[in-house]
């Protein structure tokens, strides 16, 4: 789940960490690092409690914005294909659209780094089969009023 707050503190950013650790391990999945700035708000907690989780701290440099592109890459994709697209009544529609976008954008949108895969969820095997492709049904699924689109192959 996507935590944001308007006044973040240094209680919020641990509870923040803890459950990103608590999310991942959900999920099966596994951090090797994280990339952060060098903010006041994260304390020596933050590392250890990273650091238990086998996540080891990679910090940007000093007024270097392009070393974290990873997540201006995403901030920038969310920008243009959510927040630039539609009209945001108040907070709380705010955080289910991005929601929303973060379902989608791990585990629908395809990714060229990924080999067309999404973060959560891996490529499909190609369908070789003539009688298959030409059977083919395939299922849309608008997200958000139809902002996103989804498609899938019909059962």
């Amino acid at each position: 789940m996507l935590g944001t707050t308007a006044h973040p503190s240094t209680r919020w950013v641990i509870q923040a960490i803890r459950n990103l650790v608590m999310d991942l391990e959900d999920a099966g999945c596994r951090a090797r690092f994280l990339i952060r700035d060098r903010d006041g708000k994260f304390p020596a907690l933050v590392e250890e409690i990273l650091a238990d989780a086998g996540i080891q701290t990679v910090f940007t440099g000093i007024r270097v914005p392009r070393m974290n592109s990873i997540m201006e890459r995403w901030a920038q994709s969310c920008r243009r294909n959510l927040l630039d697209r539609c009209l945001l009544w108040n907070e709380r529609h705010l955080r289910h659209a991005l929601r929303e976008y973060e379902r989608f954008y791990n585990q629908h949108r395809a990714h060229q780094a990924l080999d067309q895969a999404a973060p959560l969820r891996a490529v499909p095997d190609s369908i070789t089969d003539p009688e298959r492709i030409t059977d083919l049904n395939v299922c849309r699924q608008d997200r958000l009023g139809g902002i996103f689109h989804e498609s899938s192959h019909a059962a």
